[in-house]
């Protein structure tokens, strides 16, 4: 009903659903419960959504790789939160960008470390990598927190405006 009533308002651009399903190493649940439990429920999620005439973005956390087929199977537009111990955001989109748009993916480690050329090198490593073809937004590879340097945001976000257009 949720998901209805807000993909019903037209200040609603999409629907963004949060459920992370794993940690770095592994699935927070046995996959057998993913998909016996949660995926058909995921399913109607989106389905529900997409009668609305809206895209549904899913952002989950961490290693769901052992069942990340059966995720893209109920219908997701887009993904994401991405880290890149577990699977760099160029590596998913090379492997699932033709399933789903892939959204962010500046690794949160990375933009709060680096100098801020850094920043703007590891930015056009991104947008070389993963803008080619479409299906990918410039963002951080999860929520951004208060934590990151502003000047790191920014400059991100700069170099993503100056050099990203395509």
């Amino acid at each position: 009903a949720y998901c209805d009533a807000a993909a019903s308002m037209d200040c609603v651009g999409f629907v963004n659903i949060n459920d992370d399903m794993g940690f770095k190493t592994q699935t927070l649940l046995p996959p057998d419960v993913y998909r016996k439990y949660m995926f058909p429920w995921y399913k109607k999620l989106v389905e529900t959504v997409h009668k609305r005439g809206k895209p549904v973005v899913l952002h989950s956390c961490g290693n769901i790789y052992a069942i990340i087929d059966e995720i893209l199977d109920c219908g997701w537009d887009a993904k994401h939160s991405f880290e890149d111990i577990i699977m760099p955001v160029w590596d998913f989109k090379k492997r699932y960008g033709n399933r789903v748009a892939v959204l962010g993916g500046f690794d949160m480690d990375k933009i709060c470390r680096l100098t801020e050329d850094e920043v703007r090198r590891h930015t056009r490593f991104l947008i070389d990598t993963c803008a080619p073809g479409g299906g990918w937004a410039l963002g951080t590879g999860n929520s951004a927190a208060n934590y990151i340097p502003v000047k790191n945001y920014l400059a991100m976000l700069d170099e993503g405006y100056k050099y990203g257009i395509y």
